[in-house]
């Protein structure tokens, strides 16, 4: 059985290298594309939580038939206070320690425009706006809280 050497089966050094360079471009190009939609998810999840406790804040307050003020004490934590001021002891359950305090999503900060009060209708005075802070990036996501109650990540 003598094979010429046409018909050897296998591939040659060139079309290999041919191979390995179009997968190089390829990872080349979409690890870039691939990091900045996780970096922007990561952004999403940590604003979602703020919508989220903002929300809950809103509930207790049309719960309830009263106002319900949330207060950023520190750049890693939220707080409710049951009244139209943020003063005196914050509202203890569930979702917070001891102290009343809702740690937010780890690897993130937040920062308000203002104490923002729920009224026992759902809607707020003043308006306000929290800046999420991713602390790996630096970059940041804002969400928004209309007079109305509506809470909104643009």
């Amino acid at each position: 059985m003598n094979r010429s050497r046409r018909h050897r089966a296998g591939f040659s050094l060139a079309e290999l290298l041919a191979v390995l360079a179009i997968c190089g471009v390829l990872i080349g190009v979409g690890a870039p594309l691939v990091l900045g939609y996780y970096h922007n998810t990561q952004n999403t999840v940590g604003a979602q939580q703020i919508r989220v406790l903002l929300n809950q804040a809103r509930q207790m307050a049309l719960d309830s038939k009263d106002f319900v003020c949330v207060q950023v004490p520190a750049p890693t934590q939220m707080a409710f206070y049951l009244g139209a001021t943020c003063t005196g002891s914050p509202w203890t359950g569930s979702v917070t320690d001891a102290a009343g305090h809702i740690g937010l999503q780890p690897g993130f900060t937040v920062s308000a425009s203002s104490d923002l009060v729920f009224d026992y209708l759902g809607r707020t005075l003043p308006t306000a706006t929290y800046t999420v802070t991713n602390s790996t990036t630096g970059s940041t996501l804002t969400v928004s809280v209309a007079t109305s109650g509506r809470i909104t990540i643009p």
